[in-house]
């Protein structure tokens, strides 16, 4: 059998002790319910309820509510195994039940909130621009494409491009385009002289 992980320290005595008053009060713990789980840890686990033990819980005279009561105490006093199998008959038998408990409501809310802040996304402090690279790419192409044909490039086909150039720093900041048309006015003096 699979067993249930404990998401804190809390022993299953612990929990069942906390558990008690919820399951003693809850109206679907019926007296077949309570059965089937007696004949579950008996059979399963005959060291944990014995067959005189069993009868005892199975007894029709007994009401249900004081039947679970009295095998809730008993489990408790024999231990933590005992206390476990308990949890693992109350999950076979009626997980609407076991889910609901105010020991495995507590423990999901934890591991939610655990789960939760180790999703939380880290601070962009190395975001530059929420433009994304595609944007970055583009202008880096765009300079260097300038840059080498600004450098490289025959004097013929440098004629017209400070125009060019110039209409292109339209979109740059007021200090960016200061620069940019101050440089292609300087390379467009130097492209002049040597010609």
């Amino acid at each position: 059998m699979v067993r249930l992980k404990i998401m804190d320290a809390e022993r299953y005595d612990e929990q069942l002790q906390k558990d008690a008053p919820f399951l003693c009060s809850d109206q679907r713990m019926d007296a077949e319910l309570v059965d089937r789980l007696v004949l579950q840890l008996n059979r399963v686990y005959p060291q944990i309820l014995s067959d005189k033990e069993a009868c005892k819980f199975r007894s029709l005279s007994v009401p249900a509510k004081e039947q679970l009561h009295g095998l809730l105490k008993h489990l408790h006093g024999k231990g933590e195994e005992s206390c476990l199998e308990f949890y693992q008959a109350l999950h076979i038998h009626a997980e609407d039940i076991y889910r609901n408990l105010p020991t495995r409501t507590r423990q999901r809310e934890m591991a939610d909130s655990n789960w939760s802040n180790s999703l939380a996304p880290p601070p962009e402090s190395y975001a530059l621009n929420d433009k994304g690279p595609a944007f970055f790419l583009s202008c880096f192409s765009f300079v260097a494409g300038l840059a080498i044909l600004y450098y490289y490039g025959e004097v013929k086909t440098l004629r017209g491009s400070g125009a060019f150039l110039q209409c292109s720093a339209a979109g740059f900041s007021k200090n960016a385009k200061d620069v940019f048309i101050f440089y292609t006015e300087d390379g467009h003096k130097k492209i002049m002289k040597l010609l």
